[in-house]
């Protein structure tokens, strides 16, 4: 890496070579050429003015310093269009080889080649018989700024840039079969191709896909919605040698698989066009000849540029991507994915067909883990960046398949002013004025542009406004970091909705062992008021019972007839009767008196003779089973008798 001092002494150096005054623009080219001051001069002074290849970056011995000032740059002699630079004055110490680049293509394949400069051109072609197959007398190496040179030239002698494009022709050997260059072509069809394009005016690269299929006519049409450059205005440099007609697909013209670097700027005058192309032989410079003749009067007629080149695509926007008065949402957006299909194809993002609010339903209010970015893609017909960003950006596999996985997509069209009104309404609803008065001021060739939506708590946080100026890595990016975003709040949001989760099955589960509690405690008070009822029912029988027998006793003690005495006139018999408890029941009766009322003053003692039974002891018998009607003395009980009671099993 070159001091500064160093630097500027190269400074000064270069300004005294090519003219050039402006500081910047010479600090701009030095930096490109990575302060190689020889490589920087080559690529701005042609190579036939005779720029001798020198290190000027090395350490300098004593000897009179070099002022830009007292060396102003010659004029150009009358037999050539460029000066001829002086070289400083100042002596250059034995310099180390420099590192050449060499990028040779053959038929499909690619060969990247480094050497010293000190080799051979040779050299190279001994490297390349070896990756290629090829003997060296069949091989001829083209490509070289200067020409055709000798397998003997040492590369220094060439004065090349670091980077070079050769290819090798060979005449002698015969052509690959047909069937297999058939094959291969259909291979190549089914290729896609990234193109790694340079606009040369505001140094800026675009990355484009295209497939196989695509012809050249259409790769510089939409570089022309990118970069505003017409077509027959585009100077190109990088195209094959093959590559001679824009009809041409790109498997046909001999472009680099998978990538292949292209420069394009605007040719300014046909005078600039053939010096620029007398300048940089290696690369074939393909202006397009057909647009030129078809187009070129164009302007006569009033016919402006954008809309020559836009009659090709007239034919696919006869219908708007979105209807003005659709009565739903999603009505509209069915008409959208639909005309988005028919446009672009059916590698495209999934579009949520619903109403915003559906959208943001289905985004954010979910469960954590299944939450997901929103992505609105706002489309303008009328931007002439919307053809590039669909068919491009869009339509990419690795952006249809990142945001299919991580996003919710939801579009809306803008072309029309009621369409664009309707959503002005919905953005003040859902994101606050501030957002929609962005997209308000908007300028229709800002579009289209992409909105990265995160949900939140309490509100909707747009974390990324993507305009439609960007390229597949760039828009790529900008997910990707929104992803980042998102997925670092998600984490926490699931973290508090796990927690809030198990706070609640707490607490769930505390409200079902209480619910169980206040159940069991239920069902033993029931259980306990039944028994106690039951209780109370078998008292109130018992009572009742009892009462009722009370009353039978009382009844029956007082049907009794009276006891007679001991001295009567008639025959009395005295009975004992003893009870389980053990007491004695003593009682006179005549001997007339039927059995049945000995039953009725047992009863009326309190042992009924359905619960009781009489049992005699000599002889011992059951009295209870004798006829109650008949007399004691027709039982034999007089005149007197000892009786017990025995309750009935």
């Amino acid at each position: 890496m070159a001091s500064n001092m160093d630097r500027e002494m190269i400074l000064a150096d270069f300004q005294a070579c090519t003219g050039i005054e402006n500081i910047d623009e010479a600090i701009t080219l030095l930096e490109q050429n990575n302060w190689d001051l020889v490589a920087a001069i080559n690529g701005v002074i042609p190579q036939e003015n005779g720029i001798l290849q020198s290190d000027f970056g090395g350490e300098t011995m004593p000897g009179p310093t070099f002022d830009p000032a007292s060396h102003p740059a010659p004029a150009p002699t009358p037999s050539s269009s460029a000066f001829r630079p002086v070289m400083p004055s100042r002596q250059i110490v034995e310099r180390q080889p420099r590192m050449l680049d060499f990028r040779v293509e053959y038929r499909d394949r690619n060969v990247d080649v480094v050497l010293e400069d000190s080799c051979t051109v040779g050299e190279i072609k001994q490297i390349l018989e070896n990756e290629l197959q090829i003997p060296v007398p069949k091989m001829l190496l083209k490509g070289w700024k200067t020409g055709d040179v000798e397998d003997s030239t040492v590369l220094k002698s060439l004065h090349l840039p670091k980077n070079n494009s050769l290819y090798v022709l060979t005449p002698d050997l015969p052509p690959p079969s047909s069937s297999s260059h058939a094959g291969a072509l259909q291979e190549s069809l089914n290729q896609n191709f990234m193109l790694i394009i340079t606009h040369r005016e505001v140094q800026r690269e675009y990355n484009l896909n295209f497939s196989g299929s695509s012809t050249i006519q259409e790769v510089k049409r939409n570089v022309y919605d990118l970069t505003s450059i017409p077509v027959r205005h585009q100077l190109w440099e990088g195209w094959p040698a093959s590559a001679t007609d824009d009809s041409m697909c790109l498997a046909e013209s001999g472009l680099s698989y998978p990538c292949h670097r292209l420069t394009v700027g605007r040719r300014t005058s046909p005078v600039q066009t053939r010096e620029q192309s007398e300048e940089q032989s290696t690369d074939v410079h393909m202006v397009s000849d057909s647009d030129g003749d078809d187009f070129e009067d164009a302007s006569e007629f009033g016919v402006d540029d954008g809309e020559v080149f836009g009659m090709a695509s007239s034919t696919m926007r006869k219908s708007p991507m979105m209807p003005e008065n659709a009565e739903t949402e999603g009505d509209a957006l069915l008409q959208f994915t639909a005309e988005f299909s028919s446009r672009y194809g059916d590698c495209h993002p999934v579009f949520f067909i619903g109403s915003l609010e559906a959208a943001f339903q289905e985004a954010f209010y979910v469960k954590a883990r299944d939450r997901k970015l929103l992505a609105i893609y706002l489309h303008h017909d009328e931007s002439v960046l919307t053809n590039v960003f669909c068919s491009q950006m869009l339509c990419a596999e690795s952006i249809v398949s990142y945001l299919s996985q991580n996003f919710i997509t939801w579009a809306w069209d803008l072309t029309k002013d009621t369409n664009r009104a309707r959503f002005l309404t919905m953005c003040n609803r859902h994101f606050g004025s501030v957002i929609a008065q962005t997209i308000r001021t908007q300028k229709t060739d800002q579009f289209p542009l992409f909105l990265i939506i995160m949900g939140k708590r309490s509100s909707n946080e747009v974390l990324n406004v993507i305009q439609g100026n960007t390229t597949v890595d760039e828009l790529m990016m900008r997910l990707m970091a929104a992803m980042e975003i998102f997925s670092a709040q998600q984490q926490e949001d699931i973290k508090d909705e796990d927690e809030r989760e198990a706070r609640e099955n707490v607490k769930r589960e505390q409200d079902e062992a209480y619910r169980l509690s206040l159940e069991a405690d239920r069902a033993k008070r029931e259980a306990h008021e039944r028994e106690m009822a039951e209780q109370f029912r078998l008292e109130q029988i018992r009572k009742e019972q009892e009462e009722e027998r009370e009353a039978i006793r009382l009844s029956l003690e007082q049907a009794l007839p009276p006891e007679p005495k001991e001295e009567n006139a008639e025959p009395v018999s005295k009975l004992r009767i003893r009870t389980p408890s053990g007491e004695f029941l003593e009682r006179r009766f005549l001997a007339s008196n039927k059995l049945q009322i000995v039953f009725d003053f047992v009863a009326s003692k309190g042992f009924p003779w359905d619960e009781f039974k009489l049992l005699s002891t000599f002889p011992r018998r059951d009295v209870t089973q004798l006829d109650p009607n008949k007399s004691l003395l027709e039982v034999n009980l007089f005149p007197q008798e000892t009786l017990f009671l025995q309750a009935k099993e």
